[in-house]
Order: structure tokens, then sequence, then C-alpha cells
């Protein structure tokens, strides 16, 4: 291995202090997923009140749910730790990412047990049998 020159190290001190490595840290921050969901929940009522239903369309939202940015800072003594500054999460990029997919699965209904109980109810009593 290769030993940095002192020139070599105060020149990487100072490409870390630049305005491009801090949009880069910045880029790289993890969005708040309960925070994030939240805002969404907000934009899509705010929306279905402002717009007509005949003029409502899926692009319109996704545009403002893209402008949605609330990034995680960094933890300074666990630097695996994001912390939420809003809702004070505190998870590490697994964790933050389960929540994600938690928060973006479809909740089950009333209809979707109905559903599934009037195809249990029609099969057959041999198909029945082997659940």
């Amino acid at each position: 291995m290769m030993k940095k020159s002192a020139y070599q190290i105060q020149r990487s001190k100072k490409l870390v202090g630049t305005l491009l490595w801090k949009k880069f840290c910045h880029s790289s921050l993890p969005n708040c997923p309960e925070c994030t969901m939240r805002e969404k929940k907000k934009i899509q009522e705010r929306y279905n009140l402002e717009t007509p239903e005949e003029e409502r369309r899926k692009e319109d939202l996704f545009k403002q749910y893209d402008e949605i940015d609330i990034p995680m800072k960094m933890d300074e003594k666990n630097r695996r730790h994001f912390v939420c500054k809003r809702c004070g999460l505190y998870a590490t990029r697994e964790e933050v990412s389960d929540i994600r997919y938690r928060l973006n699965q479809k909740e089950r209904t009333r209809d979707d047990k109905h559903d599934e109980y009037l195809e249990w109810w029609s099969k057959s009593k041999k198909d029945k049998q082997e659940d």
C-alpha cells in the first residue's frame, strides 16, 4: 500500500468540503419513509379536494410525489444509522427500506376478505379438504 503525501492528504480534505461533495452526500441520504408517507397522504387529500374528478391524472399526482424531499441525517456517532429530524426515526438503510416496503403494502380491506370467503365457499368439498 502506498503512503499518501502531505499534499494529497490536504487535497483530499479540501475535496470533502466542496459543494459537489455536499450535493453527493445529500443525494445519497435516504428519505424518511414515515414522513414521506404522511406527506403523500396530505398531497393526495389536497389533490382530491382541489381537482375535479374528470380532470384527475396519476401523472400530475406522481409529479407532486417526486417533489417530496425529507432526507435523514447521518448519525455522527454511528455512521450506519440515520436520524429523521422531523419524526425522530433512527434506523439503518436496511431498516428504512423495510419500513418503506411495509408502508407501501396494500392493506387488506373488508371487501378483500369477503371475496376470499366467497371464493372458498364456492369451492367443492374436495378442494376444501385439501386446504
